[in-house]
């Protein structure tokens, strides 16, 4: 926030503590006065200081009719980031005030409402009651019987939502257009009541039918993609971009050299670390679009509001899942060999040393082997770095060899005698399945396994997302002359390889299917 935001900000400021005061006919509080002299000293302040930078840059400073312009220009676009900053806090159940006083923008308010969605789940239950009028209860409550008829089952719904959920489409429809004044919609045909509400509703962002099926597809994709089904995120780092430009300025710190003896009356030698360039980084927009179409409508498909936006949300980590994987196994996104990192090698081969000759199963052998090989690597200067395990990331079919070969104490020599078990300390690494391997690897083919190292300790894949928003964003299309509502879901990431030092991988054997023993 600029200077001339945060001036407009106190004076709405101070609109604000006059307009209560005057709404509850009374003078100001004595708490208030103090914080509208607060801000009128910050305004006075703020107001020398825009005088003195136009001053520096232009000679001199704006007439007092601009600068009263644009202070209400300024004051104007506050007052329009606050109403959508609370509107938008409103939806969640959240305090927008926090947002509003820091001068968050409208993104990074929406960033932190996706992240605390993320965390504690979404408000299936309903949004925020305080103040709630007639038609926002009627909103809700419609929204919630959708999505309980479709099988969730909001936290807080009340009898109104229970009495919704037994409603179809067209039942929802007329009681929308008769809200909004639509006389004889009962008579109305389903095809005629589909088309008086694209085209009295559709394009309306106010109108009660198309909010209702926002709210409900909102709920839906939401837990969809907090239960979809993927492992990428146990072993791969987070990161946030800002924008989709090539982020190209990304340097490791060389290390500082040991210290060196100084005899007496000798000279201290100058140090000077070296840098290492990190991979660039740049964002892409991955997204697919599903319609509500008459058809639909008129059949009461219920579950392309409830159901279909959960798949796709979840099909959006899925397809994170996948990419990560091909990764892994050196694949484009196309499914082709030959993927390369950024030094144009290969992520797993002999010049990175974190690739075993030999691929085997699960052994002791093997095991000990990788754990010394993800140990010993050195950092881009040609240093020890101390990189722990942390888990394997295997297909599935080898969990049960790891946890055999982790969990027991002791093993049996060929002596047929009882031994310390080496591995038995770490039997805590976790052990992340995964049939994507199985997949990707193809039938027949052996099909690799990895060790991977602690996140903490080293930087190996980063899936970077917009602002941090790893939930997809969701919008109704205002696409006219289609035969349906439309929504738009996309989502802005990328999977970058940091550095090949995170992992070593065994090319693994063949994994015979158990259908084919049956």
């Amino acid at each position: 926030m600029n200077k001339k935001q945060l001036r407009a900000a106190r004076v709405l400021r101070q609109q604000q503590l006059v307009d209560a005061a005057h709404k509850e006919n009374r003078e100001l509080t004595a708490e208030e006065q103090a914080q509208f002299d607060a801000c009128q000293r910050e305004i006075d302040r703020l107001t020398r200081e825009i005088e003195a930078e136009e001053k520096e840059q232009g000679g001199e400073a704006a007439p007092q009719e601009n600068t009263r312009q644009m202070v209400e220009e300024a004051l104007a676009g506050e007052r329009q980031r606050s109403a959508e900053i609370t509107t938008l806090c409103r939806e969640f159940g959240m305090e927008p005030d926090k947002f509003i006083a820091e001068g968050k923008t409208l993104d990074e308010t929406r960033a932190a409402v996706l992240e605390h969605l993320k965390k504690n789940g979404a408000p299936l239950g309903g949004r925020i009651t305080v103040g709630e009028s007639g038609e926002d209860e009627f909103r809700r409550d419609a929204a919630d019987g959708l999505v309980m008829r479709g099988g969730l089952t909001p936290e807080k719904a009340g009898e109104g939502a229970r009495q919704f959920s037994a409603m179809s489409l067209r039942d929802l429809a007329i009681e929308c257009l008769e809200r909004a004044g639509e006389a004889g919609a009962r008579r109305m045909s389903s095809d005629d009541l589909f088309t008086a509400i694209m085209q009295r509703q559709y394009l309306n962002s106010t109108a009660a039918f198309p909010a209702i099926l926002d709210n409900a597809i909102e709920k839906s994709y939401v837990e969809g993609h907090r239960k979809a089904p993927v492992t990428f995120d146990r072993w791969t780092t987070k990161g946030s971009l800002k924008d989709f430009k090539v982020h190209d300025n990304n340097y490791l710190a060389g290390p500082i050299g040991d210290f060196e003896e100084v005899p007496e009356g000798g000279e201290l030698k100058n140090d000077r670390p070296v840098d290492a360039k990190l991979p660039t980084r740049q964002l892409k927009t991955w997204g697919k679009q599903f319609t509500l179409s008459r058809q639909a409508f008129i059949n009461d498909d219920i579950d392309l509001v409830t159901r279909m936006p959960a798949r796709y949300a979840a099909a959006a980590r899925r397809t994170i899942n996948r990419h990560c994987y091909q990764e892994l196994l050196g694949l484009t996104r196309e499914g082709k060999a030959g993927q390369t990192i950024y030094d144009g090698k290969a992520l797993f081969c002999s010049d990175h040393k974190n690739q075993l000759a030999k691929g085997t199963g699960i052994t002791r052998e093997t095991v000990q082997a990788m754990i010394m090989a993800i140990g010993t690597q050195k950092d881009q200067f040609g240093q020890a770095v101390i990189i722990r395990p942390a888990a394997f990331v295997v297909p599935v079919g080898l969990s049960f060899d790891i946890y055999s070969l982790f969990n027991s104490p002791a093993v049996q020599t060929t002596d047929n005698t009882q031994a310390v078990n080496p591995l038995y300390q770490y039997r805590g690494l976790e052990v992340i399945e995964d049939a994507t391997l199985n997949q990707l690897a193809g039938e027949g083919n052996p099909v690799p396994w990895f060790l991977m190292g602690a996140r903490s300790d080293t930087a190996f894949i980063e899936v970077d997302y917009l602002n941090g928003q790893e939930v997809p964003s969701i919008r109704r299309s205002e696409t006219v002359g289609q035969l349906g509502f439309v929504w738009d879901i996309f989502l802005d990431f990328n999977i970058n390889v940091m550095d090949y030092r995170g992992a070593i991988k065994n090319p693994g054997v063949k994994l015979a299917s158990p259908l084919n023993n049956a």
